[in-house]
Formats: C-alpha cells, sequence, structure tokens
C-alpha cells in the first residue's frame, strides 16, 4: 500500500491545476483567433466573390500566414460550413425559444423573426449566410441542407398552429412560411454594415414586416379561408 502525505497531494492538484489552466487559455486563444478569422473572410467573400476567394486573401485580412490559417480551417469551404452550421444552431435555438415561450403567437414569431435576422446580419457566423449552401461540397451541403429543412419544419409546424388557431390568415402553410423565412433571409443579401440602423434596428423592423404578413387579421377571420 502506497500512503502520500497532504503535501504530495497538494503539489499534485497545483500542477493538474496549472496545467488545466493552461489549456483552457489557449482554448480561449484559438476561439478567438477563428472569430477573427471568420470575420475576416466574410469581408473577403462581400467584397470579391466567394468563387473568386482564397485562402491566401483570407489570410492578408486576418494579419496571418498562410500556414498559420491553415492551422485553424484546412479550406475556405470549411470556413464558410462553420459559418453557416454555427448560425443554424442558433436558429434552432430561437426556435425552441419560441415553441416553449408563452403569449399569443403573432409575438412569439416576432421575436423569432428579430433572432433569425440578427442571426444573419449581426452575428459573426451569419454573415456569410448571403452565400448559398449549393457552394459546399456534396458532404458538407448534405449536413447544412439536413438542419435548414429542420429549421424551416419546425417554423411550418409554428405557422400551422396559428392558422388553426385563427391567430394568423389562412393559407398554405408550406408557401406561407417559405415566403415568411424568405423575406427574412433576404436581409444578409442588402444589408450594409456600415449603414445607418444597427443589425437590433433592422431585425425588429424586418420582424413587424413579415409578421404582419402572416397575421393580418387573422384573428377576426378565424374559420374564414383567405
Amino acid at each position: 500500500m502506497i500512503f502520500l502525505d497532504m503535501r504530495t497531494v497538494v503539489h499534485f492538484s497545483n500542477i493538474s491545476s496549472k496545467k488545466l489552466g493552461g489549456v483552457q487559455r489557449r482554448a480561449r486563444r484559438h476561439a478567438k483567433t477563428r472569430l477573427e478569422i471568420l470575420r475576416a473572410a466574410s469581408s473577403v467573400f462581400r467584397k470579391s466573390g466567394y468563387a473568386s476567394s482564397g485562402m491566401r486573401e483570407i489570410a492578408l485580412a486576418a494579419d496571418l500566414s498562410t500556414g498559420n490559417l491553415y492551422r485553424y480551417f484546412r479550406s475556405k469551404d470549411e470556413i464558410l460550413y462553420f459559418c453557416q452550421d454555427g448560425t443554424l444552431d442558433r436558429l434552432r435555438s430561437a426556435l425552441v425559444t419560441a415553441r416553449k415561450a408563452r403569449g399569443p403567437l403573432s409575438a412569439r414569431l416576432r421575436d423569432l423573426a428579430a433572432a433569425h435576422v440578427l442571426c444573419l446580419i449581426g452575428e459573426v457566423e451569419g454573415s456569410a449566410a448571403h452565400i448559398e449552401e449549393g457552394e459546399l461540397p456534396r458532404a458538407m451541403r448534405t449536413a447544412i441542407l439536413k438542419k435548414r429543412d429542420a429549421y424551416e419544419r419546425g417554423v411550418r409546424a409554428l405557422v400551422a398552429s396559428g392558422m388553426q388557431r385563427g391567430e394568423l390568415r389562412h393559407g398554405d402553410a408550406t408557401i406561407v412560411t417559405r415566403a415568411f423565412l424568405g423575406a427574412l433571409n433576404w436581409s444578409a443579401h442588402w444589408f450594409r454594415p456600415e449603414g445607418s440602423q444597427s443589425p437590433a434596428e433592422i431585425a425588429q423592423v424586418v420582424a413587424d414586416y413579415a409578421v404582419g404578413g402572416l397575421a393580418g387579421d387573422g384573428a377576426r377571420s378565424k374559420g374564414r379561408q383567405i
């Protein structure tokens, strides 16, 4: 049997704590650099177009050597995938919140719509959302489409339930949902960071407009097909 005195135990504990602290600091630095790369890549994609952009241009914009950039991302496809995958995770989280929230469905959809737009124009990952997922290789594209379709189904379920209860205008839930999401998604194409309004202000305006089209006079037209 091996016995350790308290000084030995404390010594080992201090070593473990220092190692853990070092790992955490490196992880934070790594995450910070990745975000800086995403900002730089978004700027390059908007300026030059995704097809014409290369890792060398992204590295220059991020103030990194090309070799250093490859330590964080293996290709521009991986950068785009990371952006779109992160955006979809945020959208699905906003959808869960809308499902669980209480209150009128129109108010919950308005909050969801504002969060959706803000994900596209106010978050680092969403800043490349104006690029179609068709630019990605098949395996990455398939994973993104799977998440996107699951999100669309969730939004469609909310819209359909609102129609059934008379809170929203009646219609084809699939078409209405796609028109609704299309209006939100288009903000990523025309938004310019240098504009006079903040992303949050723009998100609220777009959300009010989009949900206004869904709600209309739905409550007064309950049971009446429009």
